[in-house]
C-alpha cells in the first residue's frame, strides 16, 4: 500500500517534469522521422541556429544562452528555470597605439622641439564613428594632430613646385588657459592643376577574409573603390589583389579608362577565410614593382580591417617589409574599415612605414572625401621627408608642449639628417600643428625655476619668440631644401576673436581632442566653449564638415556621463 501511495505521489511529479521538459525543448526522443531518416534532437536544432546566426553576424547568436538542460535524474529545478541565462560580451578586439600626451618642456633645459609631418586623418573618422554610436572614444584613439588636420584651412599659398608650401604662423592667448598662448604653424601644400598630373599605377590590395563581410566592410568597401574608378583615365592602370587564406591576383594590370572590366572585377569580390594580409602585402608590390611607371604614381592601396591573423602577422616583420620597399619607388596608402577588430595600431605603424598615409571609412561620404574631392592629396606626393623643428627663445618662453604628434616625435639632431624617414605631403595637403607656451614672466608656469638657473629677463626684450625650420625633399631627390623663419611679435595677435576664422576653428578642434583624451592641461574649457569656439570659426564650410564637428561635439556632451570605452592592451581607462 505504502508503494502504491509512493507510485501515487510520483505520477504527477513526473507528468509535470515532462511538461516542463517539453515546454524547454529538451526532450530528446529517439527514433525515426516518417521519412525513415533519424530524428535531431531539439538541442542539435538549437546549436545549427546558432551557427547560422553567428555566421551572419547577427548579435543575438552572441547573447543566446541554451536552455537549462535536465539533470540525471529527469526534473529541471525551479532555480534552474529562474537563473538568469549567462551573457558574454561580444569580444572588442580594436587596438590603438598607446601614446601618453606629450609632457611639458622647460624652454631652459630643451629650447628645440623636432617632429614629422602626419597628413592622417584616420582618428576624426574613428571618434566619429564612436560618438554616432552614442559611445566616447578610447582616449588612444584620439590623435590630436589628426582631428585637427581632417579639415582644411586657407594658409599661405606657394609660389612653385620647387617651394612646395609656405608656413602661415600666429601667436595668441590659449582659449582654455589664461596664462598660457598658442602657437599655430599651418602649410597647404602646392597643388597640382589637372593637366599636371602624372600617370597612376595603383594596385589594389583588398582584405576579402572573413572578418570583412559586414556591411561597413566589404560591400562599403566596393561602393568606395567604385568611385575612386571613374577618375582613372587611360593613361593609368589598376590592378587588384586580394587576400583572406592566399593571397591572388583577381584583376591584372588594366587601363584606368576600362571602367566596366574593373568594376566588375570589384563587384565579384565576397568575403570568407582567415587573413593572410602579410602574403597579400608582398604579391601586392611585387605587381607594383612589375608594372612600375617611370616618372609617374605607384601606390599599394590597402584596404582592411587590419585583422592580420595567418601567414606573416608580426606587426614589426610587415612594418620592416614595407619600409624596404619604399625604395623602390612604391609608396602605401592604407583605408582601415569596420569595428570590432579593427587594428589601428597596424595600420599607422604600415603608412608611416610605407611613405604613405592612413584614412579610415567609416561612411560613403567619407569615402567620397578621401578618395575623389582629396584624390590629389592621397595619392600625388609633392615633398617628402618633411620635418619641423622649432627652437623656442629663453628670454620669451619659459615652457612649452607640442599639442598631438605623439606618435611622430624625432630627435632633435634627426632634422638634419636625411637619412631619417619622415611624413610625406600630397598635393593640396594641409598640416597645423599647435604649441602651448608659457611666457617668462607669467604665473601659468607648471614648474618652478631654478634656484641657481640664469634669471629672466622679462617680454621687453623679446623681439623674437622662436624661430621655425622646416625640411623637405622634393620627389625623385635624397637632398631635402630647408625653410626658416623667426616668429616674432607681428605674429602675435591680442585676442582669440582677432583671429581668422581657421585659426579659432583649429583650436576648438583642438581643445575638443584634449577633453575626449581627459589631458591634464585643460583648465575651465569644456563643450560649450568648444561649441561656441567652433561656430565662430565655422566660416562658409561648403561641404558641412565643419556643422558635422559640432554635432559630434553635442553627441559627446551627451555621452559623457557613460563610461569612457577601454581596449584591449592599449586605449580607454
Amino acid at each position: 500500500m505504502a508503494h502504491a501511495n509512493a507510485s501515487g505521489r510520483l505520477l504527477p511529479v513526473l507528468m509535470i517534469s515532462a511538461a516542463m521538459l517539453a515546454a524547454c525543448g529538451q526532450i530528446q526522443t529517439a527514433g525515426k522521422n516518417e521519412d525513415g531518416r533519424a530524428k535531431t534532437t531539439d538541442t542539435d536544432d538549437q546549436l545549427a541556429a546558432i551557427r547560422d546566426e553567428e555566421k551572419a553576424d547577427k548579435p543575438d547568436a552572441r547573447s543566446r544562452a541554451p536552455m537549462p538542460l535536465a539533470p540525471a535524474g529527469g526534473v529541471v529545478t525551479e532555480a534552474a528555470i529562474a537563473a538568469p541565462p549567462p551573457y558574454a560580451e561580444p569580444e572588442d578586439r580594436e587596438r590603438y597605439p598607446d601614446a601618453k600626451p606629450n609632457p611639458v618642456k622647460i624652454v631652459a633645459d630643451e629650447p628645440v622641439s623636432t617632429f614629422s609631418a602626419d597628413v592622417d586623418t584616420a582618428s576624426y573618422s574613428v571618434v566619429r564613428r564612436f560618438l554616432n554610436d552614442g559611445r566616447l572614444p578610447p582616449r588612444d584613439a584620439v590623435r590630436i594632430e589628426e582631428m585637427v588636420n581632417y579639415f582644411d584651412y586657407n594658409y599661405a599659398l606657394p609660389a612653385t613646385r620647387e617651394r612646395p608650401f609656405e608656413p602661415s604662423v600666429a601667436v595668441y592667448p590659449a582659449p582654455w588657459n589664461a596664462k598660457t598662448e598658442v602657437l599655430h604653424i599651418g602649410i597647404q601644400g602646392y597643388g597640382l592643376p589637372q593637366g599636371e598630373r602624372p600617370p597612376v599605377n595603383l594596385v589594389l590590395l583588398l582584405d576579402v577574409s572573413g572578418s570583412m563581410e559586414d556591411p561597413d566592410k566589404l560591400p562599403l568597401l566596393q561602393k568606395s573603390l567604385s568611385m575612386l574608378v571613374k577618375e582613372m583615365t587611360a593613361r593609368d592602370r589598376i590592378s587588384i589583389v586580394v587576400y583572406a587564406g592566399n593571397a591572388g591576383v583577381v584583376l591584372e594590370p588594366t587601363a584606368g579608362n576600362e571602367t566596366l572590366k574593373i568594376t566588375q572585377a570589384i563587384d565579384n569580390l565576397s568575403a570568407g577565410g582567415s587573413t593572410a594580409g602579410g602574403e597579400g602585402i608582398r604579391r601586392a608590390y611585387e605587381l607594383a614593382e612589375a608594372n612600375l611607371i617611370k616618372g609617374g604614381v605607384n601606390r599599394v592601396i590597402l584596404a582592411t580591417d587590419g585583422d592580420f591573423n595567418v601567414g606573416i602577422t608580426d606587426p614589426q616583420q610587415l612594418e620592416d617589409f614595407v619600409a624596404r620597399k619604399r625604395e623602390s619607388g612604391v609608396t602605401l596608402t592604407v583605408l582601415g574599415f569596420g569595428a570590432g577588430n579593427y587594428n589601428d595600431t597596424m595600420m599607422q605603424s604600415l603608412a608611416q612605414a610605407g611613405n604613405g598615409n592612413a584614412a579610415y571609412i567609416d561612411t560613403l561620404n567619407e569615402a567620397r572625401k578621401v578618395l575623389v574631392d582629396e584624390m590629389a592629396g592621397t595619392v600625388f606626393t609633392i615633398a617628402g621627408d618633411v620635418k619641423f623643428q622649432v627652437e623656442f627663445n629663453p628670454k620669451c618662453v619659459a615652457e612649452y608642449r607640442l599639442i598631438g604628434y605623439e606618435t611622430r616625435l624625432l630627435d632633435t639632431a634627426d632634422f638634419n639628417n636625411d637619412k631619417v624617414d619622415a611624413g610625406d605631403i600630397g598635393a593640396g595637403h594641409r598640416v597645423t600643428a599647435l604649441y602651448e607656451i608659457t611666457p617668462v614672466g607669467s604665473d601659468g608656469r607648471l614648474t618652478e625655476p631654478l634656484r641657481y638657473g640664469a634669471p629672466a629677463s622679462g617680454a621687453a626684450e623679446c623681439g623674437e619668440i622662436a624661430y621655425l625650420k622646416m625640411r623637405y625633399k622634393l620627389p625623385g631627390e635624397t637632398a631635402s631644401k630647408l625653410i626658416e623663419r623667426p616668429i616674432v611679435q607681428s605674429d602675435v595677435r591680442s585676442s582669440v576673436d582677432a583671429l581668422p576664422g581657421d585659426y579659432k576653428f583649429a583650436a576648438a578642434v583642438a581643445g575638443f581632442a584634449q577633453i575626449l583624451r581627459a589631458d591634464p592641461y585643460l583648465k575651465d574649457f569644456g563643450y560649450d566653449d568648444v561649441i561656441r569656439l567652433a561656430n565662430a570659426g565655422k566660416g562658409e564650410d561648403a561641404f558641412g564638415y565643419r556643422a558635422e564637428f559640432v554635432s559630434l561635439v553635442r553627441l559627446a556632451e551627451s555621452a559623457a556621463a557613460l563610461p569612457t570605452l577601454g581596449m584591449n592592451g592599449a586605449g580607454g581607462e
